[in-house]
């Protein structure tokens, strides 16, 4: 089964458990923004960050320090 069938059970099964209606036009949108998002969101969640140090007391106003 490939993901994009996968999106197609899981939206309106995932909308119809928070009782959700969804019509034709918000399916397709959520769809749409499946296909375009969950690629990098996927990448992402396989990265190995495991090796990385936290950066210590971190100022979010500015970029990170490099090492």
């Amino acid at each position: 089964m490939e993901a994009a069938d996968r999106a197609e059970q899981f939206i309106p099964a995932g909308l119809a458990s928070l009782r959700i209606e969804a019509d034709e036009v918000d399916l397709a949108v959520m769809s749409a923004a499946h296909q375009m998002f969950w690629p990098a969101i996927r990448a992402l969640l396989s990265l190995e960050l495991g090796d990385l140090e936290p950066e210590r007391n971190p100022d979010l106003s500015r970029a990170p320090e490099k090492a």
